[in-house]
């Protein structure tokens, strides 16, 4: 081989070794696609199976309304009209942790993960840290904690939402 052939091939394997391909196809189906309907189904389902006796107070009319406005808003798929709604609704009771929560949801719907944590924290903190509401919120961090990539913390708040279920006293 004279030394042009080889300074040739030397320069080819060089070129090669810095190129760059495309990602394998396995590689490409690995980032998992999310669905926020399913997500927040999700959320509520979990709302729904437990038996405990659940106390809701009295709503302001004028709330009231406002959640009737938010319900058909979401349902309709305007997110962001239906999260106003509930503003003006917080604005009049802001310590009520259902719409904190339903707020969290709407987060969830809009792929806002961070936003979705911090609601759901902050109607853990202010609910009854039992029953349906404590599972919704419960299920709301696990899900927002996963979509951002913090899986081991994901599972620390799946773990969370069991303990929101008191059994029934055993009755003899």
């Amino acid at each position: 081989m004279n030394t042009r052939t080889l300074a040739a091939a030397a320069l080819a394997l060089l070129l090669s070794a810095c190129s760059t391909s495309a990602p394998a196809p396995q590689a490409r189906a690995a980032v998992k696609k999310v669905d926020p309907a399913a997500v927040v189904a999700d959320v509520r389902a979990n709302g729904e199976h437990g038996h405990e006796l659940e106390v809701q107070p009295l709503r302001d009319p004028q709330v009231e309304d406002l959640r009737i406005q938010a319900q058909s808003l979401e349902a309709a798929g305007k997110l962001k009209p239906a999260g106003a709604a509930l503003d003006q609704a917080l604005a009049i009771t802001p310590e009520d942790p259902d719409l904190l929560q339903w707020k969290a949801e709407l987060a969830l719907l809009r792929r806002a993960w961070q936003e979705a944590e911090t609601l759901a924290n902050q109607s853990f903190e202010r609910g009854p840290k039992l029953g349906g509401l404590c599972r919704r919120n419960w299920a709301t961090i696990a899900h927002a904690r996963e979509h951002r990539g913090a899986s081991e913390a994901a599972e620390v708040a799946r773990r969370q939402v069991s303990s929101c279920t008191v059994a029934p006293p055993v009755r003899m």
